[in-house]
């Protein structure tokens, strides 16, 4: 059983997590504070095995509090964040000090909206208590790089469309996949930061809010010696570039003549997600066949797992 300390400065969310992550098989909510000051003292006596930490407190916000805690005595923390421009950014900081994962606190009607989701809460949780923390500075820094369709029901395996053979096309250049979801964002960081300018083009499918994905996409270019952006529809893969999902959309990709391009799409959540890890590599094992390569980092559920299949299928 996985002890939990909820660290809010709302009473309405102390009260809705503990309902929610206490009647979730596994954990435990030992100690609900409403600071980061009540949070030391309660860590001290209660020795929780995970955090929910909210972002914007009074007396010490979450962010400081939690480069305290990763220095002095790091333990699993997920976040709890909003979906807007400075939320999304005070969550990635968080990511880069030590915290597990996030997830959103509704601006409306929080209780329905938390309801909803409360077995991918209570998931995201669970999996963080059981990832290993190390202290804040002994973690590798990598040096920052200088310089420069309507809506319709499918399952993944259909979206890229069936005609054609793929095998029989071999364009120039490869693709590399890469698919992420808990954890995912600094993974990925990491991984793109040991990577030379002339890699071929990558497709990168991080399970994330709409928000998040274009401040997350500008942390990685700032990170890495290839190129890094927010795909968009249309756009023209070339090698030496990085091309991220937009948070809202899934992205695919398309063969136009000899060269690849990335789609956009509005459809439904596969696999409860969009973007979907298993879209993407689908797509990309269609239209590059013996020419794609998938990588799936690190995360919970099975996103990814069929699209693996089909890279690997496709040769």
């Amino acid at each position: 059983m996985k002890k939990v300390l909820i660290v809010d400065d709302s009473m309405l969310m102390r009260q809705l997590l503990t309902r929610i992550l206490d009647s979730s098989p596994g954990l435990r909510v030992v100690g609900a504070a409403a600071d980061p000051y009540e949070a030391r003292d309660m860590i001290k006596r209660l020795h929780p095995d995970v955090i929910t930490l909210d972002v914007e407190m009074p007396r010490m916000d979450g962010i400081t509090f939690l480069g305290n805690l990763m220095r002095l005595r790091p333990m699993p923390v997920v976040m709890v964040s909003s979906l807007t421009e400075r939320g999304a950014e005070i969550t990635l900081r968080a990511l880069e000090l030590g915290a597990v994962d996030y997830f959103a606190k509704p601006s409306v009607d929080v209780s329905r909206g938390l309801a909803g989701y409360a077995e991918e809460i209570a998931g995201k949780v669970i999996s963080a208590a059981h990832a290993h923390v190390t202290p804040l500075e002994r973690r590798p820094k990598s040096a920052p790089h200088q310089g420069a369709g309507a809506q319709q029901r499918h399952a993944a395996d259909v979206i890229p469309g069936k005609s054609g053979n793929s095998s029989r096309f071999v364009a120039k250049g490869g693709i590399i996949g890469i698919g992420a979801s808990t954890g995912g964002t600094e993974a990925i960081k990491e991984v793109l930061s040991e990577l030379p300018p002339d890699m071929p083009a990558i497709v990168v499918c991080q399970h994330i809010p709409a928000a998040f994905s274009g401040p997350f996409a500008a942390r990685a270019d700032k990170q890495s010696r290839m190129r890094v952006a927010e795909a968009c529809d249309g756009q023209p893969i070339q090698a030496g570039h990085v091309y991220i999902a937009p948070g809202d959309r899934h992205l695919l990709v398309r063969r136009d003549g000899a060269r690849y391009v990335c789609q956009l799409d509005d459809g439904l959540p596969v696999n409860r997600h969009k973007p979907s890890v298993d879209v993407m590599l689908q797509s990309l094992a269609h239209s590059a066949g013996p020419n794609a390569i998938g990588v799936i980092l690190t995360g919970m559920g099975c996103d990814g797992a069929a699209g693996m299949g089909a890279v690997k299928k496709a040769g």
